[in-house]
């Protein structure tokens, strides 16, 4: 007796599509940048501070004493060889005084940014028309002289007299001023969530995905610092990086979430996805978190719920072009 082909369905018609949420999650997600947020936000000890400062000042003291030997030497066997040295020196000292002069201003610049941040959440909790005309005319000498800024301060300028409420003076310098601020700042944090999440997928060096998401994010900080008119040293760009990793750390935020990735995948394509390239995807998302925290803490003003970034569209932004590619 002859059977007929047997047709056997295997996939149902009517099933769900499969979310981000059942897929398996990737090994090690975010470790990257939770240890490189750990790093950056520990803070030293007051016996490691001693330690440091103990340590520079002796080789400082030995390398001036071995210069001053070197020099009164020379002197005394080469006159001319002897001058021309100490004139190097010199110099090399007067260009350590002006990068330390620099170093100051910068943190003096941080500090401007900072009080006027804590001078507009005043005004806008107390609904104090007054402090919030002060805080118009130093967000106006802040950026006075600035290409990017011109059109925006003549708008503000323009219309500045015709705003009776604190809050409306806040959302007119939001619209003017630091609208296309915002946008050169959200443009810096998606390139450096790409930069992150390449190099973790692609490199497969132990603890380059660390270095790596530590350097991108203290140049990403630095960078957004610029953007709102803080521009940071060396030693500004190291407090900055703190202040930002801290505040991360202590809210929780440096977390792998759903959140993340559910605007860029699917579960489907996550759970086919390498280990490489979904801890990439991971630390460049988390990046992405860093960046919007850098530019809250960087900003002359509080964000608006209307101006406030939305970290899950940076992220669809920065990565999606990554994962077309790939």
């Amino acid at each position: 007796m002859t059977k007929g082909p047997v047709l056997i369905d295997l996939e149902e018609e009517d099933a769900p599509a499969p979310s981000v949420t059942d897929a398996p999650p990737v090994p090690d997600a975010g470790r990257a940048m939770q240890l490189a947020a750990q790093v950056a936000a520990r803070p030293p000890s007051r016996l490691s501070r001693w330690f440091w400062g103990l340590l520079l000042a002796v080789i400082g003291a030995m390398v001036s004493v071995a210069a001053w030997d070197f020099v009164n030497g020379l002197l005394a066997r080469v006159p001319m060889l002897g001058w021309a040295v100490s004139g190097l020196l010199g110099a090399l000292v007067l260009v350590g005084v002006i990068l330390v002069i620099r170093e100051l201003a910068a943190l003096g610049r941080l500090r401007r940014v900072d009080g006027l941040r804590q001078a507009a959440s005043q005004a806008l909790a107390a609904h104090d028309l007054n402090q919030a005309r002060a805080v118009t005319d130093r967000i106006e000498r802040l950026y006075k002289g600035r290409e990017d800024t011109t059109w925006g301060l003549q708008r503000l300028a323009e219309r500045k007299a015709d705003q009776f409420d604190a809050d409306a003076l806040m959302q007119l310098i939001e619209d003017e001023v630091l609208a296309p601020l915002d946008a050169a700042a959200s443009r810096e944090v998606e390139q450096a969530a790409r930069q992150v999440a390449t190099v973790t997928a692609l490199v497969p060096i132990a603890l380059a995905d660390v270095i790596t998401a530590l350097a991108a994010s203290v140049r990403m900080i630095r960078r957004i610092a610029e953007i709102y008119g803080g521009r940071a040293g060396l030693l500004g760009s190291w407090r900055l990086t703190r202040a930002v990793f801290t505040h991360l750390v202590a809210t929780g935020a440096v977390a792998v979430g759903d959140d993340l990735l559910e605007p860029l995948l699917g579960g489907s394509l996550l759970s086919k996805l390498s280990r490489r390239f979904g801890e990439g995807l991971v630390n460049g998302a988390l990046s992405a978190r860093v960046g919007v925290a850098a530019m809250e803490v960087c900003r002359p003003l509080p964000f608006s719920k209307r101006h406030k970034p939305a970290v899950r569209s940076i992220v669809k932004r920065a990565l999606s072009s990554v994962f077309s590619r790939s």
